[in-house]
């Protein structure tokens, strides 16, 4: 496979040329940046480096690499260098905001971008592909995350999250304000989190793409409690769009998140142009070599190291299945054990019932007996008087 790709690389003719533009994917007619194939394998093979990276990959990988490079297919928007690249908040505001407005409906302005010091566990922030927090022009915060693979309750998790950027605000407006400060000056914090695999519970709404959680009282009194989360299966989305064509701006918005087919990018750029511009900021991305491969290569480990996770994850809750189920099952034989011992205990009792039955039985028949003995001896004697009454007649009456 090398030979023959270095081989490819090394022809340098004019029907090499020809050979190149027709070897460019449908997405090229609209990009006139996107290289050809044998463009993208010539510039590989010039480096050592490159090469060293690109034959570390499988066959799958590679030719996945090669089709996001050569606009037979984009690359995905999701991924961490590109969702930075695309959605930056200082460089293209107006993007994230008019994201967020659809689908927060409300207007939303990015003020500026905060650094993000939260404490994260090692193995959290590598479900990642980008945590994004803003503060939007009212002070409130928005924290944007896009989750790699669903855990199994991830609102435990979000709302951790929530409650460590809402004490980050807390902590920053009261040494800003001093003896000002009061609690009516904290603002909302809102969590958005896409989902590229949502979770199991997800699923039980398979025709539900956005989620918002509010906190609301049952007595319908309204207190401002800051928090709200919007959580977005893009995957769930993908199955409600399957056959059918983007009807709104918020559906363009997470179709140019969900879909990296050329089908469904022709159909977003051509409803909605002004993501033209913003597969245009990909594309020249993928130009630079050195860049997008060491890019992929860290969403290539970081996959392969979060299907391990998750593997272990899903291993862990079958293992807490199963010891559940050892303990109903325990459970259930403890209180069969008590049944037994009962059971046992009431046939002890109707054994000496029939013990006692039996020798009440032995006893009547011992009298029976006895009563049909005395019975016989007392037919001997009557018949012994008759007979001697019929003597005595006959001495009487001799005729």
């Amino acid at each position: 496979m090398k030979k023959g790709l270095a081989l490819s690389a090394r022809k340098g003719t004019g029907r090499q040329k020809q050979n190149e533009t027709g070897r460019r994917g449908p997405l090229a007619k609209y990009f006139p940046n996107v290289r050809s194939r044998n463009e993208v394998i010539r510039i590989i093979h010039s480096r050592k480096d490159l090469r060293k990276i690109f034959y570390q990959w499988n066959k799958e990988e590679q030719e996945a690499f090669l089709d996001c490079c050569t606009g037979a297919r984009g690359m995905k928007v999701l991924y961490d260098g590109i969702f930075k690249e695309v959605f930056n908040p200082e460089a293209a505001p107006e993007r994230l905001e008019g994201l967020l407005t659809l689908l927060m409906k409300r207007e939303v302005m990015v003020k500026q971008v905060l650094p993000n010091d939260s404490v994260r566990l090692g193995a959290e922030s590598s479900l990642l592909y980008t945590d994004i927090i803003i503060q939007l022009e009212d002070g409130s915060l928005a924290n944007v995350e896009v989750q790699k693979i669903g855990y199994a309750f991830p609102g435990e998790r979000s709302a951790c999250y929530s409650a460590d950027h809402l004490l980050r605000q807390y902590k920053r407006v009261r040494g800003e304000m001093g003896k000002k400060f009061n609690y009516r000056n904290i603002k909302n914090v809102y969590t958005v989190v896409f989902f590229e695999q949502s979770p199991e519970e997800f699923h039980r709404f398979p025709e539900q793409w956005l989620h918002v959680f509010r906190q609301k009282s049952d007595t319908g009194l309204c207190l401002e409690l800051l928090q709200e989360y919007y959580f977005v299966p893009l995957d769930i989305f993908r199955e409600t769009m399957e056959n059918k064509r983007i009807s709104s701006e918020l559906e363009a918005w997470l179709s140019f998140l969900s879909y990296d087919e050329p089908e469904r990018i022709e159909e977003l750029i051509t409803g909605y142009p002004k993501f033209k511009a913003m597969y245009g900021d990909i594309f020249e991305v993928c130009r630079n070599m050195e860049k997008v491969m060491d890019m992929y290569s860290k969403e290539l480990q970081e996959l392969d190291h979060n299907t391990v996770l998750y593997m272990i994850d899903e291993m862990q809750e079958r293992l807490n299945e199963k010891r559940a189920l050892l303990k109903e099952l325990d459970v259930q034989l403890k209180e069969k054990d008590i049944q037994l011992k009962e059971l046992d205990v009431q046939l002890k009792e109707q054994d000496v019932q029939l013990k006692e039955r039996d020798a009440r039985l032995k006893e009547q028949d011992s009298q029976l007996r006895e009563q049909c003995s005395q019975m016989e001896e007392m037919a001997g004697l009557i018949a012994q008087l008759q007979e001697q009454m019929s003597l005595l007649q006959r001495n009487i009456d001799p005729s």
